[in-house]
């Protein structure tokens, strides 16, 4: 969601380790709220790569279980283990990612939305039908989420492992926060055309946002995950809410 040097970081450290033609790779914290427990979200997952040695449990996205043996996840974040889905692993029950509790469970395939595509605001990438389902090697016995659209809330909920500010660079513990939903207008006032309100959901604010390695995560509101972090200019910068893929059509 910013373009601080982790964005570039991981482009770099998976071009390495998987010696493939790489563009640039948003991987978007969240900002504001508090420590959470994964016990309030059993079907989120921390998705990540044991070749991004950078973050603790090769941390880089998340993703929400919906059904016991897929996750939906962002496809920028997994384009490019299209051709090597088993380099993927989604982990389960884990508060911090520097601890060893939950379950890790391998990937099989990845499926992206066929609609997938990428534009551009200032730095930022921005996907369009940011969408993609991840088959896990093994189904797991766990709650899986709930999905829906955002209706009439005008609040939700962010949660996720990454930055809690542009400048945080250490941060491995879940984290949750309640975030305003101001409606398209807001989007369209900071983004112009590159927000499509049929397949992108606005949210955040100054003081609570989603920011680099939150990307995948979940926006919660009405108690159904009603999108998945994907895009945004900067962390909580004023004016620029951040954007979520709109689940209404699935990969």
């Amino acid at each position: 969601m910013t373009s601080l040097s982790p964005r570039s970081l991981l482009t770099a450290v998976l071009g390495a380790a998987l010696a493939l033609p790489l563009t640039a790779v948003p991987a978007s914290a969240v900002l504001g709220g508090a420590p959470a427990s994964t016990a309030t979200y059993p079907w989120l997952a921390a998705v990540g790569s044991p070749v991004f040695f950078v973050r603790p449990s090769g941390q880089f996205c998340g993703g929400a279980l919906i059904e016991p043996d897929r996750v939906l996840t962002a496809a920028h974040c997994v384009t490019l283990f299209r051709s090597v889905p088993g380099l993927l692993t989604a982990t389960f029950g884990r508060d911090d990612l520097t601890g060893t509790g939950g379950e890790t469970v391998a990937v099989k395939s990845v499926r992206i939305h066929p609609e997938y595509r990428e534009t551009s605001f200032k730095d930022e990438t921005v996907g369009h039908h940011d969408l993609a389902v991840l088959t896990l090697a093994r189904p797991v016995n766990r709650r899986t989420a709930a999905l829906g659209t955002p209706g009439p809330a005008r609040t939700g909920w962010i949660a996720g492992w990454g930055f809690t500010s542009e400048n945080d660079l250490f941060n491995t513990r879940l984290r949750a926060a309640r975030a305003p939903l101001p409606g398209n207008a807001a989007c369209e006032r900071a983004y112009g055309d590159s927000f499509d309100p049929s397949d992108m959901v606005c949210a955040g604010s100054a003081a609570a946002d989603s920011c680099q390695f939150d990307s995948g995560g979940p926006l919660i509101a009405r108690g159904r995950v009603v999108g998945l972090v994907s895009w945004g200019y900067g962390c909580g910068r004023p004016g620029y809410p951040g954007v979520y893929a709109r689940l209404d059509s699935l990969p």
